[in-house]
């Protein structure tokens, strides 16, 4: 069977294609122009409850959906049957093999609505699923055409190794497509890196750089998402190394480069549209930001100070943004100073949940950039304060941040 490149493209333009899928019927397009429907319940002629496929005929113009052109379906199986076991002769045909794009076909099913003839696929395929499931579903109530099944996609069309359904459920695809910027880097993956890498690994972004020199151990367990095995953590993996094995699970075009950022290869960032930095040091903090400034790069900068008070443990949560349209303020926000290696937070405390938190507000703003949330204050500065639950926003911005496009985030 060939599959269509133009697959996941067609069914997204194609609102009665988009709708079966969002509903959970397992659909794919194939050549020349078929739609092929698989997982359809229904009962033989023996009482057996199996399952069959759906293949319709495809009417386009300009790679969009029109209005089916004949109410006549193909099926690949035996002859569906009542509960009894006797053939549901509203929809019989014809029967006999043909190959419909790569699909052998066994009978066809005549099943006119009325004179106007169906509105659209969904409403066809709808039609053709109920009569044709309802008796399995009486001998099963468990089964159904609706399996949600996992849907695959080329390189070509999409980061994702299968479908991004969230976004096509929610209606939101538009929206989502504003975060295709072309690079993104993480520098540091400790705990707040890897939160971020959690949160933009599940957006569209095209490619995703992952900067650090530290090894995945032990203790990185108990403050970055998931869950690490023993055996993981005897691997001794860096930190890029393990976390881009994880995510590669689910998308394309992640990249590890097990090293810390500094004079001999800052440069390698001058490729990037956009820098997370997640680095506690803050003499790396320095290098990296001068660079940044340099090159009019928007970055987000993110941090926290705990601090142990008593029995418990209090702070703030920092993060700073930086464009080309405002900058300035990021000298006085960020501390650039060695962290002290006898405080709260270089002991490893486990606080994932404040890495998480810090790494949200990182992510939310970077949306916010690029439109994908509304920003009216703009702030390029905003810290939580944990034992007031106060949250501050500073350094607003008077001007719009960066534009994103298909293919580059410009400054």
């Amino acid at each position: 069977m060939e599959r269509s490149s133009m697959s996941q493209e067609l069914v997204n333009r194609s609102p009665d294609l988009k709708r079966l899928r969002d509903e959970g019927f397992a659909i794919e397009v194939v050549q020349p122009a078929y739609l092929v429907v698989r997982d359809v319940p229904y009962v033989n002629s023996r009482r057996e409850v199996k399952v069959g496929i759906l293949v319709s005929e495809l009417s386009l113009a300009n790679n969009v959906t029109t209005k089916p052109t004949t109410h006549v379906i193909f099926f690949s199986g035996e002859h569906p049957c009542h509960k009894d076991g006797t053939n549901i002769a509203q929809i019989t045909h014809q029967s006999g093999t043909q190959n419909l794009g790569g699909i052998a076909v066994h009978h066809s099913f005549s099943n006119k609505p009325g004179p106007e003839g169906y509105r659209d696929y969904f409403e066809k395929v709808d039609t053709y699923v109920r009569v044709i499931s309802s008796p399995a579903q009486s001998l099963d109530p468990n089964v159904t055409a609706k399996t949600f099944r996992v849907i695959e996609t080329s390189e070509e069309e999409s980061v994702f190794k299968y479908l991004d359904s969230a976004s096509s459920r929610a209606k939101i695809d538009q929206v989502t497509a504003k975060l295709k910027v072309r690079k993104l880097a993480i520098i540091g993956l400790g705990g707040t890196g890897s939160y971020v890498l959690d949160f933009v690994a599940k957006t569209p972004a095209k490619e995703i750089h992952l900067f650090d020199g530290d090894k995945y151990l032990q203790h990185n367990a108990f403050r970055s998402p998931g869950a690490a095995s023993g055996q993981e953590l005897e691997q001794q993996l860096y930190k890029v190394e393990y976390f881009k094995n994880i995510y590669s699970k689910m998308r394309r075009n992640i990249f590890a480069h097990p090293h810390h950022i500094d004079d001999s290869n800052v440069g390698q960032l001058k490729e990037m549209d956009f820098v997370f930095i997640c680095v506690d040091r803050g003499s790396a903090k320095k290098l990296i930001i001068e660079k940044l400034e340099s090159w009019n790069m928007p970055f987000i900068d993110v941090g926290m100070g705990i601090e142990k008070v008593g029995t418990g443990l209090t702070g703030i949560l920092r993060t700073t943004t930086s464009t080309a349209q405002s900058s300035k303020h990021v000298q006085k926000r960020v501390d650039f100073t060695d962290d002290d290696p006898e405080g709260v937070y270089n002991q490893n405390i486990q606080i994932a949940e404040l890495n998480a938190f810090n790494a949200a507000q990182a992510i939310i703003k970077w949306k916010k950039l690029l439109g994908f949330y509304h920003d009216l204050e703009k702030e390029h500065n905003s810290t939580y304060s944990i034992d007031c639950n106060l949250l501050t926003s500073e350094e607003t911005a008077e001007t719009p941040y960066f534009i994103a496009d298909e293919t580059k985030v410009k400054a």
